[in-house]
């Protein structure tokens, strides 16, 4: 049995890299291939082993609870015309053990808010968060690496990853002491730091398990980067008081909220689907030359 049952999603934001896409549709609802951001997010949670979805939502969001919902008048359609296997498709996008469970932010306050906002749902328990704009590829899902690394150490254990070390302003950064293979232990965390004044180049991509404690420190802070309270600052407070490790997880990661992210991770699902890899690929190699 897994200690951690719940997977909190933090999807209120704008999106406004991607407008005018994203005016009236959710970003966590853009497609890879046929498949939303956030549906690759919560099959990762349910991989993982977790069983209670919550989303921290915001105003125009309803498409991500219609997505996760049962769609009556679209089943009674597709069983009348024999589609049995987009019914089976549509049936299937979350298990029926799994929970669905959403909660507003009503203001956007930053990442650290949007998680102290599920507190009320999560309470005592250790949580995981995942961040459906951080789309990775890989055999053994990246939330089941770490969900397994709670459970022998119990403690928070962060998702992390080399970038170059002119893009440390874009993530929040940590500074490590060795563990164990793959595994590292976290000393100091920085949010968005210049290269010149960062500890390391070893960012913290969007997966997270948290203990309860963070709360606490979720509520003291104050605005930090950018006037918002942030999930960094909490977690370099919580530092002070329990240990914190860093996961280097084995997959690719694609930035599905940067444009260029976007467009490679459809590329790299895309050659794999089973209706239209092969068919896409060629396309590829048609336009490209190569």
């Amino acid at each position: 049995m897994r200690l951690i049952s719940k997977a909190v999603f933090p999807v209120a934001g704008l999106g406004s890299r991607f407008l005018p896409a994203t005016k009236a549709s959710p970003k966590e609802m853009m497609p890879i291939v046929d498949k939303p951001l956030i549906q690759y997010a919560v099959e990762e949670a349910v991989e993982a082993g977790l069983t209670d979805m919550v989303f921290v939502t915001g105003r125009h969001k309803r498409a991500i609870e219609d997505h996760f919902d049962k769609a009556y008048e679209i089943e009674t359609e597709l069983a009348s015309r024999g589609k049995e296997e987009l019914l089976d498709l549509v049936r299937g996008i979350i298990p029926k053990h799994v929970n669905c469970i959403y909660i507003r932010q009503p203001e956007q306050l930053g990442l650290g808010h949007a998680v102290l906002c599920a507190q009320p749902i999560v309470k005592n328990e250790p949580f995981a968060v995942i961040l459906a704009d951080d789309l990775i590829d890989a055999h053994a899902p990246v939330m089941r690496q770490m969900v397994d690394v709670f459970e022998q150490e119990r403690c928070s254990v962060l998702g992390v990853q080399e970038v170059p070390r002119e893009q440390t302003a874009s993530y929040g950064i940590v500074a490590t002491s060795p563990f164990r293979d793959r595994i590292e232990e976290v000393k100091a965390i920085v949010e968005k730091p210049r290269p010149a004044d960062a500890p390391s180049n070893l960012a913290v991509i969007g997966r997270y398990v948290l203990t309860p404690a963070i709360f606490e420190h979720l509520t003291r802070i104050r605005p930090g980067a950018g006037g918002e309270i942030q999930l960094t600052d909490g977690i370099a407070a919580l530092l002070a008081h329990e240990r914190v490790l860093a996961h280097r997880f084995e997959g690719v990661r694609y930035d599905c909220g940067s444009k260029l992210g976007y467009l490679q991770a459809t590329v790299a699902y895309g050659i794999r689907h089973g209706e239209v890899g092969s068919a896409f690929a060629e396309y590829l190699r048609r336009v490209t030359g190569r």
